[in-house]
């Protein structure tokens, strides 16, 4: 049977449309015929009717209509469905016929036009006899046509057309040729959908009325071949629900048709063919669920339907291109927009598609040595004379009979002879599942069905196709730790690697197959070893089993000029990423070494094949390749190569001298290299990445390192190592020599701000050498907050209190030289000016000669001291304002006297020595000659306070609008001179008019008179009224004028004198004195008042003493 047997029909796997032709048109020549086309044709979008479109002749001869059987009686029906006739209505029978004329209602020729028109018509039918299909003209005018009822002339003409033409006035349109020239071809379409609608459904109804003429007993194809008729006019029209549902009845019926060897095949075509409407439907109609439980009964009624059991690799092809029809089905139904999920998705099709397609490449494999004395029949039953089959399904030798004897010889060799080299269908198939896979992220499923592509490469001789494909899945293989997977694909990829004579593929997979992780029998491994060696000693390997014998002498050939070549004897393998049968691991023996050590690294070597193997080199690579890889290289040569035991592990030392300036640096190990061969035949490079491992490495130590405790119980118990407790340690960091100084730090903590705070730090060296070049690095350790660093200034001279500009690390002190033994000391002064911790950094570093391995070097040693100071406010001050009788103020009175009070309380932990204080005053002035610290010299313990007095005056000529700064008042205090700035608070200004103040002794005795002279100065410029009135107190008799009224003159003074008598002992209130100023109403007396003294001290009354008793006294 011919391949293209098995595609489906491309008139079956279209979207079937109404077919319309268009005659009249040149589209060639005329342009307007040409933009009419266009617009037939172009930018078809989905809102437009479903229509094909075809311009023919107007003579065209359209298939002849069979003469209509009037009974069914002695019909027997030689076959289900004809090959040609579902293009037949698809491309060939029209349902509508299209007759474009050029006319104008107004053309002076009229007459003879639609004459000629009418003719045209009349050669169409003619065309067309027998059939059913519709007849309409389109008249092409250049004028827009009139709204319908104004154009009388129009509508008469239009009937006597219809009249001469014989058409309905349905069937009669006009298409004016303007700038709408779209607009009225969509409608045009409109009314073409209709009358093909109409065409469409009297088909239907001519094929059901076939029914009442037919009977089950011979008519049984004719039941299925009318339903498939109905449904795909159905399809025709668009009725998509009617047509699924006659396509359904359809499939019934095929599957009740009595089946033998002689009709199996057509049977099974036309149920595929129905069966794949019906699925396009249900996924059309977005019901994927029944195309899915559709194609599963399908599958399930026809996988019996084999026949003659030497035709079951027919069988194979047709279920495969089920699979795959359905897989196409799916995928673009996923296109359009379905959803589909993880295990249901198009994959699974495509790979049962390509299953059943390799058992059919299996079936016809084992009947072709079956019948390999066959002859091939004669004359070619193939050859039909370049016609065509009759019906779907049937043999080109045997169409038209329905007889169930068959001429089974000529149907073996036939179709056996036809079966061509399936192995592109079989790769297309799998690379079709393997994109829906990955595309539905199923790995394990993608990489099994890359694994049979390779195969099928591998088995139609593309070696390298297959072993591309074979070695990017090896890759999953390792990591899932599939191993026997692995060796049955590492098998493959060997014979592939072999036949392609790819010596260094070949050597890869042949260290792989002796390796832990082959599954391979022990005499299977001795093989490939032997064969290893010798492509080592550069000659040809024996063949591998199982191949093809005419492939392996061209293998042969191949190797034999592989190995005549010269200057490709060296290869370099990276195994990494595979699972060589050497493992390799390297360490260094410490994660750091200290500059005046050796830098000690070991490798060890294990192999796990099955004889001993030998190597000529082995060396390491390190980061800093030029200083320090020539001392980790091991040679042998000729008789002294290396042996490595089966399951033994080697061990093999290197060190060399770090430079000093790696010092601070990470050596690391890049690589590591064995050199299996000699110079004599190839050197095979095999190549680790970093400190070894391969790909299955990371699992063993992870399995190692959970059943450590395990093996740590009897770790002493075992004499040789344990390849799986080798850890790797692919990197060592080279520090600086251990330093063999003392440095020790003196101080008293904690710190108090804005001290020089001294820190005494001492170095002592107990080296055996001088060291050199010693230097200091000292202050605030960086890291810490970046305000710190503002705040505080380190210094090295303690003299005088260091400046802002002083900064917060000191780096590089140089301090000289050190000689063993020798002490140096070195005081570090601070400032703090905040509060707070803070750490502070004394790095001493310096350079000694030593020797290391008889190797000359100079070392850079240092020493790292830390200390974490508390900084704390020595003391606190609160200032006050206060009248000089000591009362509090709020606001200070121009020109008039006050009193600033100072407090300083002790918070410092250390007694505190005030030696000093004094103001810096701005707006206000002293009162006193001569302002002296009331503080000197005093010392203050933790939690005293100390507290000073000064009498100042605001001048008169100060700005009264705003508050005023005063000051700062200043003190000098120590653990070491310091002189410390404090602001003095701002105090509100007051302008009075008259200031009063009075004289009077400190103290009064009773019944004995007391003078009191008040003073009263007008301290305005204008002159001020005084009335003056005494209040009467109960403690106190008065003599002088009770209430008086005074004139004062600018800047002058007014005296009035008052003699008090006191009756009571005691504190007693004095009797008040009320002012009031008539010309100044809005200042306020009571003012005045905190200027006079209120109370005074009253004595008892003494008795007289007389001489004697002075004399005694």
């Amino acid at each position: 049977m011919a391949g293209s047997q098995w595609e489906l029909p491309p008139e079956l796997c279209c979207r079937p449309m109404a077919f319309v032709a268009l005659t009249g048109l040149d589209v060639v020549y005329n342009a307007v015929h040409r933009a009419i086309w266009d617009a037939f044709c172009a930018n078809r979008r989905a809102d437009r009717v479903p229509i094909s479109f075809k311009v023919l002749p107007g003579d065209h001869e359209y298939p002849k209509c069979r003469t209509k059987r009037t009974s069914y009686e002695w019909y027997i029906p030689k076959g289900i469905l004809k090959t040609g006739w579902m293009n037949k209505h698809l491309n060939l029978v029209p349902a509508l016929v299209v007759l474009f004329y050029e006319l104008d209602w107004d053309d002076p020729q009229w007459k003879e036009k639609q004459s000629e028109c009418a003719t045209k018509v009349e050669i169409v039918r003619t065309s067309l006899q027998g059939r059913n299909t519709k007849v309409a003209v389109v008249l092409i005018q250049k004028k827009t046509p009139l709204p319908p009822g104004e154009d009388l002339v129009a509508s008469e003409r239009a009937q006597a057309l219809c009249h001469s033409c014989d058409l309905s006035g349905k069937s009669l349109f006009v298409l004016p040729h303007t700038d709408h020239l779209v607009g009225y071809i969509i409608r045009l379409e409109n009314a073409f959908y209709e009358h093909a609608q109409t065409y469409y459904y009297t088909e239907i109804r001519r094929v059901k009325s076939h029914k009442e003429f037919l009977n089950k007993t011979t008519h049984q194809l004719l039941f299925v071949r009318h339903q498939f008729k109905i449904a795909f006019f159905s399809e025709l029209k668009q009725d998509t629900q009617n047509a699924l549902k006659y396509y359904r009845t359809a499939y019934s019926l095929v599957h009740e048709l009595r089946a033998h060897e002689t009709n199996m095949l057509e049977i099974k075509t036309m149920a595929g063919f129905i069966n794949y409407k019906i699925c396009r439907l249900c996924f059309q109609h977005n019901t994927p669920l029944d195309a899915i439980a559709q194609f599963r009964k399908h599958i399930d009624l026809c996988k019996k339907k084999i026949g003659s059991a030497e035709l079951a690799f027919e069988h194979s092809a047709w279920m495969s291109k089920q699979f795959q029809s359905f897989g196409e089905l799916f995928d673009e139904a996923i296109k359009l927009g379905l959803t589909a999920i993880q295990t249901q998705n198009p994959g699974f099709y495509y790979q049962q598609a390509a299953c059943y397609s390799q058992d059919r490449k299996q079936l016809a494999l084992q009947l072709c040595q079956v019948m390999a004395g066959a002859s091939y029949p004669s004359p070619d039953p193939l050859d039909t004379q370049g016609a065509g089959l009759d019906f779907y399904g049937q043999r080109p030798w045997r169409q038209g009979q329905q007889s169930m004897l068959a001429d089974t010889d000529m149907e073996y060799t036939t179709l056996l002879a036809s079966s061509t080299v399936l192995m592109e269908l079989i790769i297309a198939l799998l690379s079709n599942a393997v994109a829906q896979f990955k595309k539905y992220k199923c790995p394990r499923m993608k990489s099994h069905l890359m694994v049979q592509m390779g195969e099928e490469y591998y088995h139609a001789k593309d070696y390298t196709k297959a072993l591309k494909l074979l070695d990017y899945v090896m890759c999953d293989y390792r990591t899932e730790r599939w191993w026997g997977l692995l060796t049955a694909i590492l098998t493959t990829a060997l014979r592939c690697a072999y036949l392609m004579a790819s010596i260094k593929d070949y050597v890869i997979y042949c260290m792989e197959l002796l390796g832990r992780a082959s599954t391979l029998k022990e005499e299977q491994k001795s093989r490939i070893e032997k064969n290893l060696i010798k492509v080592l000693t550069n000659e040809v390997p024996d063949a591998e089993p199982e191949c093809d014998p005419s492939s392996v002498s061209a293998a042969r050939s191949l190797w034999n000029d592989r190995m005549a070549l010269a200057g490709s004897n060296e290869l370099t393998i990276e195994v990494q990423d595979y699972i060589p049968f050497i493992q390799c691991k390297a360490k260094f023996q410490s994660p750091s070494f200290h500059v005046d050590q050796p830098v000690q690294l070991q490798v060890f070597l294990r192999a796990d094949c099955p004889h001993p193997v030998s190597f000529g080199k082995l060396a390491v690579s390190l980061s800093n390749q030029v200083r320090y890889n020539q001392w980790c290289v091991a040679e042998w040569s000729g008789q002294e190569a290396m042996s490595l035991l089966p399951g033994k592990t080697t061990c093999y030392n290197f060190s060399f001298v770090a430079k000093t300036e790696d010092v601070g640096k990470k050596i690391e190990m890049t690589g590591i290299e064995v050199m299996l061969g000699g110079d004599s035949g190839r050197c095979v490079f095999v190549s680790w990445r970093g400190a070894g491992g391969d790909a299955a490495s990371a699992h063993e130590a992870l399995q190692a390192s959970r059943c450590s405790r395990r093996w740590g119980r009897n770790i002493e118990a075992r004499q040789e190592l344990d390849w799986d407790s080798l850890t790797m340690q692919h990197s060592t960091m080279i520090i600086s020599r251990v330093p063999k100084i003392s440095v020790q730090l003196s101080h008293q903590p904690p710190a108090l701000t804005n001290e020089m705070y001294c820190i005494k730090l001492t170095v002592q060296s107990q080296e055996e050498a001088m060291a050199k070049d010693v230097k200091l690095t000292a202050g605030l350790k960086p890291g810490q907050d970046a305000n710190l660093g503002q705040t505080t200034h380190v210094t090295l001279d303690g003299s005088k209190v260091c400046d802002d500009s002083a900064p917060s690390l000191l780096p590089d002190v140089p301090l000289g030289e050190l000689k063993p033994g020798e002490k140096l000391e070195k005081c570090v002064y601070v400032k703090c000016v905040s509060t707070g911790p803070r750490v502070f950094l004394f790095h001493v570093a310096y350079s000694i000669d030593t020797t290391v391995e008889g190797r000359q070097i100079m070392c850079k040693c240092h020493k790292d001291e830390t200390v974490t100071i508390e900084t704390l406010v020595p003391f606190e001050v609160s200032v006050k304002f206060v009248s000089t009788k000591f009362e509090p103020l709020d606001r200070v009175s121009v020109d008039i006297p006050f009193l600033l009070m100072t407090d300083i309380l002790s918070s410092s932990p250390w007694p505190l020595l005030l030696t000093s204080s004094s103001l810096q005053l701005l707006t206000v002035t002293s009162n006193t000659p001569q302002l002296q610290s009331q503080l000197q010299e005093v010392v203050l313990q933790t939690g005293e306070c100390a507290s000073e007095c000064f009498c100042l005056r605001c001048p008169p000529q100060t700005n009264i609008n705003n508050t005023v700064a005063t000051g700062q008042y200043l003190l000098s205090w120590r653990r070491y001179v310091h002189v410390n700035g404090v602001s003095l608070p701002h105090v509100v200004l007051e302008m009075v008019p008259l200031y009063i103040h009075a004289d009077l002794p400190s103290f009064g005795r009773v019944r004995e008179s007391l003078p009191v002279r008040y003073h009263i100065e007008n301290r305005t410029a204008l002159v001020q009224e005084v009335e003056m009135a005494v209040e009467p107190s109960d403690a106190f008799m008065f003599s002088g004028l009770k209430q008086v009224r005074l004139r004062i003159l600018p800047s002058s003074e007014q005296e009035m004198l008052y003699n008090y008598y006191p009756l009571m002992a005691g504190y007693q209130t004095l009797p008040q004195l009320n002012i009031s100023l008539p010309r100044c109403p809005t200042f306020s007396t009571q003012a005045l008042k905190r200027f006079l003294p209120q109370r005074i001290f009253v004595k008892p009354q003494g008795r007289q003493l007389d001489d004697a008793s002075i004399a005694a006294a």
